[in-house]
């Protein structure tokens, strides 16, 4: 039997059970049949489960050698969430080799897809993303899969996918498949392998990106036509590029990754970890999946300290204030409030911010009415929870009672009291406080409670007043505590940035300036500010009788992070790859790669509770930050090199993707909410540009082309050009579209900025690459480049000549814009308003059918400028303001610099010195600081000379000087509201 026909009889079938039965297996029935062998739903009495039993029937042909690498490949395997396991493996009576693995009544992805049709986007990606882990886990090991296909994913009873049938595995040092021997299923096998050569593990990505194919469409990449022959599809399927799924109406970035994964040549495929990253940002950029099953919790409290002491202090009533109290008068209001509504109030905040100060002054404040006064009960040095009632008893000086309990005790003194009990510090002992507090209030009811914290207690009718990092009233603060460590300082004008400085450096904590003010009695507040780059060695010894937690601020933070649980300090370390503030998508996606959404969520909801994570919400948008001292503390946590570099990969990847996504979407009617995206994130970005200036592969002129836009739309010239500079100096000086996009926007920013040699350079360079390119978009940059490097040396016919070659050389958009603006200028230089408005009009119709904003008001400018040279004022200052009410809108200084100049002209013409001079004034103050002039081309550089001579002529230097330094120091909205001013009076 076991050397006979290789396609076993159904006799051989029920002796096979039989013999299962004698191992145990009992009650096997046949679900499953191949050319090898025959899957039984077998029940195992003694273990009270159903499994899967695979029998290997033809032991023939080096059949037994397979079925045993499946055993040893599911064996190290077994465990991964996503990986079969095996239970048992064995030989029946007669020879048979068997594997027991977990039953699945719920069938196959092949199964699924032909029941239910295509997935969704979503379901999808999640697929692939739990996967894709599952292979990095299996190639990490140095296991090949080699057939995955739809039909060898099965789900769990919880729904999960299990990877299965690992028959044709190769196990690293094992046995070989000889080349040009083909294993596995065609419509999944890489064009490769179809072509005789190895697997690999990018043989494996290829079948994990087909069956991904097949589950979006609900079909094989490269189905066989009709009358097509095997030979033929495998032709197909080796030749030519996967299939395009954008035509099945999947999202273009979708269809980007899977096409990464089929790509012909193996190399340009990603590696398995690789592939689950860029699938789960994928996922998380369209909303969080749901489907995830829940891991198993961990304990959210760890063990505690053990005692080391009661009550740190034992007081009767509120100790004396050694140090004046400062600021914080709006949130001393609001503690009164609270505690005048709620008997419960918790002062919640990051350590250092200054709760006990507060708590302290507000008891004090609201002591008259209470009429057995306020009682403060310090609790840092305690950390046995058990000891907390006693704590509290000795600090209300209550003695033991050999008869009761100390619980009734303190019930006792405090149910017949009128009092206000402050409970300062509880936070190592947060759960044994919470339920102290409910058990109190509900027996006391005249007792209020005030408790300082790092995190809530959670109980019912508490009020919460999460305290803050000090504002403007950190400088009054550091001035006070600066005059008692060395007497007559004084902040003044001379020093004030520097001290704001060092206010800033320690994040506005209260601890951090007392420490900081203590030291200037050895070094001036200069000297103090040089040295705060090791803020945590230099902020400590301070006053001896403090408590040991804010005698240094590195003790202070340390307090903090001992506090967390294991969880919560790794993703308190990984969040402080961060730089500025994040939403929870990018913080899953970057710090949560081996945790579920569910327990990620639960560890990040700890970290704002216990006031080490910030949480800030305007109009619907949820963001979260670490101040920069925790920040700092978190990173120095990470002692993996290699961890450290991979959350950087992993932000880096984040950011360059939404850029890219930022880029592509640009030129349109998001505009402007891709600005204030990139504006919340962009000191990520910068974090992530740097980084990727310093590693291998990084690709930095990518992220920083992506983000050239928002640089010149935002008016941050100076910041965007040296980003450009260090990009292109980064990568090599190859022919790439991202290199011409590159040089194309470094040759406008240097242009408008005076800088003809760089700008003429940057055209030269980008002429010789798009040569090489065959690329409209790349051949119209690089001769708007050339046409504009032609107007600021004034050769206007050779400019008109490159501007026109750019508009027939690519109908994108910005392109088209771009020189169709430029060759308006150039008309207008030659004296031709009326073509030159053509063009500009043309230009400006593009970006209003676009319903973008930013390229609307240069298209403005342009025609505004164009009817004051025509000689019609009304209409151009009714353009030119449009124009600054749209570059208000993008927070565009420099376009709004060269909006008021043009206004300041109009001005000047209408009789209105004072007001062109104001409007002069503000124009170069924006455009300063921005880093280019408002008057950027060559002719108009002589209406600004007329205008200025003209309006000090009218006014006198005196009065010219003045009003134009009205003007310099107005900001953006204040400039707007001045050039907008509709009173005939000021015009």
């Amino acid at each position: 039997m076991v050397d006979g026909d290789r396609f076993p009889t159904q006799r051989d079938g029920r002796a096979v059970a039989a013999e299962l039965g004698a191992a145990g297996l009992a009650d096997a029935l046949e679900i499953g049949r191949g050319g090898f062998g025959i899957v039984y739903r077998c029940r195992q009495p003694d273990l009270d489960r159903t499994v899967a039993v695979k029998v290997l029937i033809d032991v023939g042909d080096g059949n037994r050698e397979r079925f045993l690498r499946e055993e040893r490949a599911m064996g190290r395997l077994t465990g991964h969430r996503h990986i079969m396991s095996v239970l048992q493996v064995g030989q029946t009576d007669s020879g048979y080799p068997y594997l027991v693995m977990p039953y699945f009544a719920a069938g196959s992805l092949d199964v699924r897809i032909r029941r239910h049709g295509a997935m969704t986007v979503g379901d999808a990606l999640e697929l692939g993303e739990k996967l894709a882990g599952a292979l990095a886990a299996a190639h990490q090991m140095g296991i090949l899969h080699r057939d995955i296909k739809p039909g060898n994913v099965l789900y769990s009873d919880d729904g999960e996918p299990v990877l299965s049938d690992w028959g044709i595995a190769r196990i690293a040092g094992g046995f070989q498949t000889a080349t040009g021997t083909f294993t596995g299923s065609p419509a999944f096998t890489a064009p490769e392998i179809l072509g005789g050569n190895v697997p690999s593990h990018a043989s494996d990505i290829y079948a994990l990106g087909a069956s991904l194919f097949c589950a979006l469409t609900a079909h094989v990449p490269f189905e066989r036509r009709s009358g097509e022959q095997v030979v033929a599809q495998f032709l197909r399927i080796a030749t030519e590029p996967a299939p395009d799924l954008r035509v099945s109406g999947i999202p273009d970035d979708v269809a980007s990754l899977i096409e990464s994964a089929m790509s012909r040549r193996p190399e340009q495929r990603p590696a398995a970890d690789a592939f689950r990253d860029m699938l789960r940002a994928a996922r998380i950029r369209r909303g969080r999946a749901g489907t995830a099953a829940l891991p198993t919790s961990e304990s959210s409290h760890p063990d505690r300290p053990q005692l080391s002491g009661l009550a740190g202090r034992t007081l009767g009533s509120l100790p004396p204030e050694l140090t004046s109290f400062v600021g914080r008068r709006a949130e001393l209001a609001k503690v009164r409030d609270l505690l005048a509504r709620s008997r419960l109030v918790t002062l919640t905040g990051v350590g250092g911010v200054g709760k006990t100060r507060l708590a302290l002054r507000a008891a004090a404040k609201a002591s008259r009415r209470f009429a057995d006064g306020v009682r403060v009960v310090e609790l840092s040095e305690l950390h046995d929870a058990s000891m907390l009632v006693y704590a509290i008893a000795a600090g209300l000086g209550l003695r033991e009672d050999l008869v009761r309990s100390q619980q009734d005790v303190l019930v006792e003194f405090l149910s017949c009291r009128k009092l206000l009990l402050v409970m300062d510090n509880c936070e190592q002992v947060v759960d044994a406080a919470a339920k102290l507090a409910e058990w109190l209030l509900s027996a006391c009811p005249d007792l209020r409670m005030l408790i300082t914290s790092r995190e809530r207690l959670g109980v019912a009718g508490e009020s919460i007043l999460r305290l803050s990092p000090l504002g403007s009233d950190a400088v009054d603060l550091f001035a006070a505590r600066a005059a008692q460590s060395v007497p007559g300082f004084r902040v003044s004008e001379g020093n004030r940035s520097t001290v704001a400085a060092i206010c800033s450096k320690v994040d506005g904590l209260s601890l951090g300036i007392e420490l900081a003010a203590a030291r200037l009695r050895a070094m001036s507040p200069e000297q103090l500010l040089q040295r705060l780059h090791n803020r945590y060695a230099l902020l400590s010894n301070a006053t001896r009788g403090a408590p040991q937690r804010q005698q240094t601020l590195g003790y202070s933070i340390g307090w903090s992070y001992d506090l967390c649980t294991p969880s919560e300090q790794r993703v308190w370390s990984h969040l402080s790859v961060f730089a500025g503030s994040f939403v929870l998508e990018a913080a899953e996606y970057i710090c949560a790669a081996d945790l579920s959404t569910e327990a990620f969520d639960d560890i990040l909801t700890a970290l704002v509770d216990k006031s080490v994570v910030i949480r800030t919400e305007a109009e619907g948008s949820v963001r979260f930050r670490l101040i920069d001292t925790l920040r700092h503390y978190g990173l120095d946590r990470i002692e993996d090199v290699a961890e450290f570099h991979e959350l950087r990969m992993r932000h880096l990847y984040w950011y360059r993707s939404w850029a890219g996504q930022a880029a592509a979407d640009f030129f349109g009617p998001r505009q402007l909410d891709w600005i204030r995206f990139v504006e919340a994130e962009i000191h990520n970005f910068r974090e992530a540009a740097e980084f990727a200036l310093t590693v291998p592969g990084g690709d930095p002129l990518e992220l920083i082309v992506a983000l050239q836009w928002y640089g010149i739309a935002h008016g941050t010239f100076n910041e965007t050009r040296r980003a450009l500079e260090q990009g292109l100096a980064a990568v090599p000086q190859e022919p790439t579209i991202v290199r011409v996009k590159a040089l194309h926007a470094l040759a406008m920013i240097a242009g408008g900025q005076g800088d003809i040699t760089t700008a003429a350079g940057c055209a030269t360079e980008a002429r010789g690459l798009a040569a090489q390119l065959a690329d409209p978009v790349a051949n119209g940059l690089a001769s708007i480049a050339e046409g504009f490097a032609a107007v600021l040396n004034s050769q206007l016919d050779i400019a008109a000549a490159h501007l026109d070659d750019a508009i027939a050389a690519s109908d994108d958009p910005i392109v088209q814009i771009s020189a169709m603006m430029l060759r308006g200028w150039v008309l207008q230089a030659h004296g031709d308003t009326g073509r030159a408005l053509v063009w500009q009009e043309k230009a400006l119709a593009i970006a209003v059918s676009a319903g973008e904003t930013a390229f609307q008001s240069y298209g403005l400018w342009s025609i505004g400028i164009g009817w004051w040279r025509h000689g019609n004022v009304d209409r151009a200052e009714q353009l030119l303001q449009q124009g600054i009410q749209l570059a208000q809108l993008v927070d565009d200084a420099r376009q709004c610099a060269a909006l008021l100049e043009a206004l300041g002209w109009i001005a000047n013409a209408r009789g209105n010195p004072h007001r062109a001079a104001v409007l002069l004034g503000a124009a170069e103050h924006l455009g300063r600081s921005s880093g280019v002039s408002p008057s950027p081309l060559p002719d108009l550089a002589a209406f600004h000379d007329e205008c200025e001579q003209s309006a000090c002529e009218a006014l006198g230097a005196t009065a010219f000087h003045s009003a134009w330094l009205e003007g310099s120091a107005f900001g953006l909205d204040e400039s707007v509201r001045y050039a907008l001013d509709a009173d005939p009076g000021t015009r």
